[in-house]
């Protein structure tokens, strides 16, 4: 249980534990080319199973070549087999229910900022599509493999190029495969991105949704009109910023209701409701079941 407002060292907020960016001993850090094995070995020196949910404070990129694979992102279970790539951001809670045997696959281990500013600005509305699995069609999975394949060599050749070249080189050849993913995992949103706005109000959001799920405090904060947040919150997602908002908030709950052994009340204060009979009422207006009731169906 929480003390003094603050959760347990080494766990995060939804309860689950958090995995923080650790490079390898003698490398520099920034990306780290794995295969299914060494992602396990990395969790288990890190006295995390991946057959135990975590919420890796950096990106993971999952590139199956073979085999199979079952994971769960979020409460969405996921199958991968050969040509599939998996896509979990930060804060996203990952579990390996079956662990990694049976699957040969590539593993990209990356923290936020590493692929440069110009890469975030058009993969950053990524973190907001509810599907991470993407299997493309059999020219642009050629071109990806290619990327990929150079990549792995590339991460291999630490002593050919200079420090500052070789982490340069990588920064550019996963850029160039995360633009790619980001536009396959939903082409429709290119260039719609809501702009400023909408990137300060998601920022704001992430930081205080534990403490106002009102429109109108985050326009006051912002110094934007409700109505603007609401049209580039549209304009990015396609949903008003109040729906941003209870969204947000309904992850966090389900997240603390699964992974978690706080009771309602308590989960209901955690994320910004004065009763818990006002967070029951949301919670069911927002799925058709009560808190308990999800909890009961979904826990493992």
């Amino acid at each position: 249980m929480k003390e003094n407002g603050q959760f347990p060292v080494g766990r995060g907020p939804a309860g689950v534990p958090a995995l923080p960016y650790r490079p390898t001993p003698g490398r520099p850090p920034g990306l780290e080319v794995l295969d299914l094995p060494g992602l396990a070995a990395r969790a288990e020196e890190r006295g995390l199973p991946l057959t135990v949910p975590g919420r890796p404070a950096f990106h993971v990129v999952v590139a199956a070549r073979g085999g199979r694979l079952e994971c769960s992102v979020d409460f969405t279970p996921y199958l991968l087999t050969a040509g599939d790539w998996l896509w979990v951001w930060p804060g996203q809670v990952l579990q390996l229910p079956d662990g990694h045997r049976g699957c040969d696959a590539t593993v990209l281990v990356f923290p936020t900022g590493f692929p440069g500013a110009a890469t975030d600005a058009l993969i950053r509305d990524g973190a907001h599509v509810p599907h991470r699995l993407v299997t493309p069609d059999e020219p642009r999975q050629t071109a990806l493999l290619r990327l990929l394949d150079a990549l792995v060599e590339e991460h291999a050749a630490l002593s050919d190029l200079s420090l500052e070249a070789y982490v340069e080189t990588l920064r550019n050849l996963l850029s160039v495969i995360l633009v790619r993913l980001a536009h396959l995992t939903d082409p429709r949103r290119q260039g719609r991105d809501g702009g400023e706005p909408f990137q300060l109000f998601r920022a704001a959001v992430e930081e205080d949704f534990r403490r106002t799920h009102r429109v109108e405090d985050y326009a006051a904060r912002l110094g934007y009109s409700p109505r603007t947040l609401t049209r580039a919150t549209r304009a990015a997602l396609g949903c008003g910023a109040k729906r941003y908002i209870d969204d947000r908030v309904l992850l966090e709950a389900k997240r603390l209701l699964v992974h978690s052994s706080l009771p309602p009340a308590a989960i209901s204060e955690h994320i910004g409701f004065t009763y818990p009979t006002v967070f029951s009422a949301f919670f069911r207006q927002h799925t058709g079941m009560t808190p308990t009731g999800f909890r009961s169906l979904t826990k493992p």
